[in-house]
């Protein structure tokens, strides 16, 4: 049997003295290196998205991996994929390593510096705990290796008062609306607002997990709300001092069980970086950093992104910024702050309009919010942005979610701001249409004006010529210029009369309206005249 190996070493000397040692071991295929832990757990849940077939039978965790520490990083590896055997390579081979390393899921260590038969060996044990838990599993539980499990997002304000929990509640809100499980974890640890948000009065809170080590779906279950709109709430502490129990091992455990329980985890970060939202940004799978269109949101974003960054939290080229409290003449644009903070900018931008959301704030009733409200609309036209909407398998094959709001199918996979947009031109049609009908009153008005102006024109030189011979004056004149008058105008009054030595000519012409059977009484008068040869007077 072949057994495939991933090595997760971030010291390359060490690296390639393992990989030496892995290429000589008999039916052995290993990989090449990851240099870090969020490099480790991308690669496997790649390859899980695949086919379980396609993951590895053995993880080899080397002890100074980082940025996430080695046993930590274990742990979450035997949680999301438990049919894989994990090893790990450490210096301090003592009981007590031993020991703390199955507790967190190893099944064994090799010791530094590296020898060929203790390597083997390990290798060939876990390989073959893999083997067999992999035939145990079968075919039931092809759920299991969809991934890391649920989709994580999270939410984190540039800084106070952006809007993150409004945003963080409304997705939660959109997701769920489509028929998906979702979790909504409040890790604003010392002013989660979550609760007040959703008008909810619970004793448990996220830090009675703290002093679990092994949280399963009862211990779960106990500390989770489950809301009336159906979300599952895992809340802030009432007593903001308890958020110093929340290190990022027990956020991990947590972010973890929520991911394999429920389709969906969005989390609310506040605007404070601290161990356990820093753990969830890194672990998410979409990290939304939510600012307003000003210059000190704008650098406070950049303080963030920056931050994240040295910190080896998440690149900024993987945060998604969402602009909040947008309007048109904002002078701040998206682009602008994408140029400014290296992010992505999300496509959807959310209005400004605060007043929408008075009543449902003041009230607590944050699921409450008129469905017409552009906030809620753009807010969930984001969350289909995010892939947050579940929508129907083709074929009728998969799993298949019902919706239960037939408005959410509307935002399912809307192309940037497209439902501001439509509902902008939508409020802006009916005004687009008095504008032109205006515009196009004026145009025939003027053309009536240049109509009758010639018509008198012609009117006159003809009298002339009646009058020349002493024909039939108004005969001519009414003749020839009804003859320079449309059909629309074919009721102008045109009279001719002589004034001195001056044949002169009167249209009175009626205004066409651009709205048909309304009648406003609007004319235009034109003259003319024409000199009257071969009289004396």
């Amino acid at each position: 049997m072949t057994i495939r190996i991933l090595p997760a070493v971030g010291d390359i000397d060490s690296a390639r003295s393992l990989s030496t040692l892995l290429s000589q071991l008999p039916d052995a295929e290993p990989a090449a290196p990851v240099a870090d832990t969020t490099a480790l757990l991308d690669t496997l849940a790649r390859l899980a998205a695949e086919s379980l077939d396609e993951l590895p039978e053995v993880v080899l965790v080397h002890e100074r991996i980082g940025p996430v520490p080695a046993l930590d990083v274990i742990r979450d590896l035997v949680l999301r994929f438990p049919a894989v055997g994990v090893v790990l390579v450490t210096a301090d081979t003592s009981t007590g390593v031993l020991t703390a390393a199955m507790d967190s899921g190893a099944r064994g260590i090799v010791g530094l510096p590296l020898g060929y038969d203790s390597l083997a060996e390990r290798v060939q044990a876990a390989a073959a705990w893999s083997s067999g838990m992999r035939r145990h599993l079968g075919n039931g539980t092809p759920e299991l290796y969809a991934g890391p499990g649920g989709t994580l997002v999270t939410v984190t304000g540039a800084k106070g008062g952006v809007g993150a929990t409004v945003a963080a509640v409304q997705l939660a809100l959109a997701a769920r609306a489509s028929g998906r499980s979702v979790a909504l974890l409040d890790l604003d640890l010392q002013s989660g607002d979550v609760a007040s948000y959703l008008d909810v009065r619970f004793r448990r809170s996220v830090a009675d997990l703290a002093a679990i080590s092994d949280i399963n779906p009862r211990v779960l279950q106990d500390a989770v709300y489950t809301h009336e709109t159906g979300l599952g709430l895992l809340l802030a502490p009432a007593e903001g001092e308890r958020g110093e129990e929340i290190t990022d091992r027990v956020a991990r455990q947590v972010l973890g069980a929520l991911r394999s329980r429920y389709d969906v985890v969005v989390v609310d970060c506040g605007a404070q970086l601290n161990a356990a939202n820093a753990a969830a940004v890194e672990l998410a799978d979409q990290a939304l950093l939510l600012i307003t269109p000003d210059v000190v949101a704008v650098r406070a974003a950049k303080r963030m992104v920056r931050m994240w960054d040295r910190l080896q939290i998440r690149k900024a080229e993987e945060t998604r910024t969402v602009v909040n409290r947008f309007s048109r003449g904002t002078e701040i644009q998206p682009s602008l702050v994408e140029r400014v903070t290296g992010t992505k900018v999300a496509r959807t931008t959310v209005p400004a309009a605060f007043k929408e959301l008075q009543s449902v704030v003041d009230a607590g009733r944050m699921q409450d919010l008129d469905t017409r409200s552009t906030v809620k609309q753009a807010l969930w036209t984001l969350a289909g942005e995010l892939d947050l909407v579940a929508e129907q398998p083709a074929g009728g094959g998969g799993r298949r979610r019902k919706s239960s709001d037939k408005g959410s199918l509307s935002l399912r996979r809307k192309g940037g701001d497209r439902g501001a947009v439509t509902l902008e031109f939508a409020g802006m049609f009916p005004i687009l249409l008095v504008v032109m009908a205006i515009l196009w009153q004026c145009v025939l008005y003027g053309y009536t004006y240049s109509l009758a102006g010639n018509a008198a024109d012609e009117a006159a030189r003809a009298a002339t010529a009646a009058y020349a011979v002493d024909g039939d004056v108004g005969g001519a004149c009414g003749t020839a210029g009804g003859e320079h008058l449309p059909g629309a105008w074919d009721g102008a009054s045109i009279s001719c009369g002589v004034e001195g030595q001056v044949m002169k000519a009167t249209v009175t012409a009626q205004v066409p309206l651009f709205f048909p059977g309304f009648d406003a009484g609007w004319t235009v008068d034109a003259e003319a005249g024409a000199a009257l040869e071969g009289d004396d007077g």
